[in-house]
């Protein structure tokens, strides 16, 4: 398996002017790289390899107004490339969206393969340093001496903090103990998340909390004159702000999603289009809060780092307006509508506790016989003949 050991880095002002350059380089790698990409496409309608993007660079770099690319190591150049064409592979595979060209205003990396570093008992030496790059481990229970970084990341946040990322290859953990508890979750933006027995998560709202003094920071910076070094630090007091609203929100979805895997052999979500759903201009900024998104990647990795099964649910399952008890299926559900009931069985549901009932259903019946979730002709749901959970990634057909 492969992780990464993400630290604070913290490097001198030589090494700091070193790896400005060398982030500024890449940068122009990067847009020079992507415009030529861009031009050879709508000119000539030619596509771009890998081998005729590492001649491109080889010319770039012998021009006199890119000479100074061979000031700094060729390593995070090439590199460059490297992580260019991957992007172009997704953007293709339908899995990500065109690459953009990078600003020097936002994150700065670089990256350093094998070639272009030493790492010896726990000291990291990059290329064009003489001088090891100071970073602080924070993970007691791992010797990082022992560690066997195969890259090297260096990035600056806006902010100004700097951090080095080690990716190293690791044996794949032991599986965690079965519990027998399956469960269905349903995401929410008052509630977080509410599951299929009735647990309710509430949303905690890092922006919310924050936006405040953010938007003080704001207009603070707006004040200033652009250019000057007081707008640059007032910009820097921006990013911080910012960072913090990340660091909240990613430290709970790692404790949600954490808790949820260990407790559960089995875990239903919902597919959600979170593209889709925050072009309501009413709640895009509260449903971007939540970080759905990055919740189901975590929940991705991490069951399949402790063994456990994820299972998805096609977003158009009408999870909210389906009776959890009889299976009755409502005409319309309004969003303020939170509890309603059932007029053939006469349950009185709350509508998040129901909506995660139900994905837990169709993910267990579609797991266990591949077949449709209700009858055909009928609004109940249908009850598999045979319950065996398989880690297979599957959805329900539109009813």
């Amino acid at each position: 398996m492969r992780t990464a050991y993400k630290c604070r880095a913290y490097p001198t002002a030589e090494q700091a002017a070193v790896l400005n350059r060398t982030f500024g380089c890449v940068r122009v790698v990067w847009n020079q790289t992507l415009a030529w990409r861009h031009r050879r496409w709508h000119t000539e309608q030619a596509s771009t390899n890998a081998p005729q993007a590492n001649a491109f660079l080889t010319q770039l770099k012998r021009t006199k107004e890119f000479a100074w690319l061979n000031e700094v190591s060729s390593v995070p150049l090439q590199q460059v490339l490297r992580t260019q064409q991957r992007a172009f592979a997704h953007f293709f595979a339908g899995r990500a969206r065109y690459p953009r060209f990078k600003s020097r205003h936002s994150r700065q990396s670089a990256e350093y393969t094998r070639s272009g570093f030493r790492y010896r008992q726990g000291r990291l030496w990059l290329a064009k340093m003489d001088v090891p790059l100071e970073f602080v481990w924070s993970w007691p229970d791992v010797d990082p001496a022992t560690v066997a970084p195969s890259t090297v990341t260096v990035s600056r946040d806006p902010d100004g903090r700097w951090y080095v990322s080690l990716a190293v290859d690791v044996t794949d953990p032991d599986q965690a103990q079965a519990t027998g508890a399956v469960v269905g979750v349903d995401l929410g933006v008052k509630d977080f998340m509410v599951t299929s027995d009735g647990q309710k998560i509430a949303n905690p709202g890092s922006l919310a909390k924050r936006q405040r003094n953010l938007a003080r920071y704001q207009r603070r910076m707006a004040r200033k004159a652009k250019g000057s070094a007081n707008r640059a630090k007032a910009k820097a007091k921006v990013a911080r702000a910012h960072r913090k609203v990340r660091a909240s929100r990613a430290d709970f979805l790692h404790k949600t999603s954490t808790r949820l895997v260990r407790a559960h052999d089995v875990i239903v979500i919902e597919d959600l289009a979170v593209k889709n759903m925050v072009r309501n201009r009413s709640l895009a900024k509260a449903i971007s809060d939540c970080g759905w998104g990055t919740f189901r990647r975590m929940l991705a990795y991490k069951t399949a780092a402790y063994g456990r099964h994820l299972i998805v649910v096609d977003r158009w399952f009408p999870s909210s307006k389906t009776c959890s008890g009889c299976g009755h299926l409502l005409a319309t559900l309004s969003l303020s509508t939170r509890t309603w009931q059932c007029p053939s069985c006469g349950t009185r549901h709350d509508r998040d506790v129901n909506a995660a009932k139900n994905i837990l259903a169709a993910g267990l019946a579609v797991s266990a016989c591949g077949g449709d979730v209700r009858r055909s002709g009928s609004a109940r749901v249908q009850s598999p003949a045979k319950q065996e959970i398989q880690p297979a990634k599957v959805g329900v057909p539109r009813l």
